[in-house]
């Protein structure tokens, strides 16, 4: 059977840092982001005995070694929970991004989150999202928040029935824009991942880390903009502090990336405009905003000398039709 779906990448808001668990990818504590649209990922999977061996291509590439370990360990999830002897067979999966991939957007999350998805629709596995997201959730955590869509928290835990993704609803859904201030620098957030418990800032990071997703649910709950992107913008300099104080001392972070952050503070202090920054392991940066804000701070942050887009928020990943299948 054959199937392609479509998923968005995530922003994180209050991130998840370290796994206490590499193989399931079971995260030590919560963690809220918001899908950001129109960038996707678009995946078609199929599962065929003319195929002679498993294979993934991703933006015109087949994967090998630890990227192809990552997609792998996705599949076999979904053949464990497959019913069907075609998930037996080899596959073959393609996938493509609309947007620059390595550099601190989220391009895994939307990734595994429609290999999971048309992975899943592919082997005829009867689920609804949540369950799913704890089969994006192998390939990587915040996949599995992509999978659920909009504002999605991932909860923390040691099996499936707990460590999975669910939807907050917020009237914020359609205020938010999102203005990517492109920084291109290549990052492997797989790394600081596997460092982060070694950082003398981890412990103080996960003893704080509670309130702030307590306090960013009751925002999103009550629609409060500022209250919900000055959390996010404080979450940002707390991870980037943790893989900063790793062994590898991190530190993706650029120029351009510290001179959006000032562009924003002073837009904030100044003119009294809603803005905030936020970034997850990477060096471009989101500029967290309002629809009626949007174009003044775009105008702002294109000024710093990088590339802009406007992203809004994007919705649960899908199953697409026929028509739009990449092979």
């Amino acid at each position: 059977m054959k199937a392609t779906a479509l998923a968005h990448p995530i922003q994180g808001l209050v991130k998840y840092h370290g796994m206490r668990n590499d193989i399931e990818r079971l995260p030590y504590h919560d963690s809220i982001s918001v899908c950001t649209a129109p960038s996707h990922t678009k995946t078609t999977a199929e599962f065929s005995a003319e195929y002679d061996e498993d294979t993934f291509v991703v933006d015109g590439e087949e994967l090998e070694g630890r990227a192809a370990e990552r997609v792998d360990a996705v599949l076999e999830k979904v053949r464990e929970k497959a019913d069907s002897d075609h998930a037996e067979q080899p596959v073959r999966l393609v996938s493509e991004n609309d947007f620059q991939t390595n550099v601190g957007l989220g391009s895994s999350s939307s990734g595994f989150a429609a290999a999971a998805m048309a992975l899943s629709e592919a082997a005829g596995i009867d689920a609804d999202r949540e369950e799913i997201s704890t089969i994006a959730r192998v390939g990587s955590a915040s996949a599995a928040r992509a999978v659920t869509g909009a504002f999605s928290q991932l909860y923390t835990g040691l099996n499936d029935e707990d460590c999975r993704s669910r939807r907050i609803e917020t009237g914020l859904e359609d205020e938010l824009r999102t203005v990517v201030g492109l920084v291109p620098y290549h990052k492997e957030t797989e790394d600081a991942h596997d460092e982060a418990a070694d950082s003398h800032m981890f412990q103080a990071r996960n003893a704080h880390i509670h309130a702030q997703i307590a306090e960013m649910r009751d925002a999103l709950r009550n629609d409060d903009f500022d209250a919900a992107f000055e959390l996010a913008e404080h979450d940002s300099l707390s991870l980037a502090a943790t893989t900063m104080t790793g062994p590898s001392g991190w530190v993706y972070w650029q120029p351009a990336t510290l001179e959006i952050f000032n562009r924003v503070r002073a837009l904030r202090e100044e003119e009294g405009v809603p803005v905030y920054f936020s970034t997850d392991t990477g060096a471009s940066v989101y500029v967290n905003t309002t629809e009626e804000h949007v174009d003044r701070v775009e105008s702002e942050i294109a000024d710093c000398g990088v590339e802009t887009m406007v992203w809004g928020v994007g919705g649960p990943a899908k199953i697409l039709g026929a028509d739009e299948q990449l092979f």
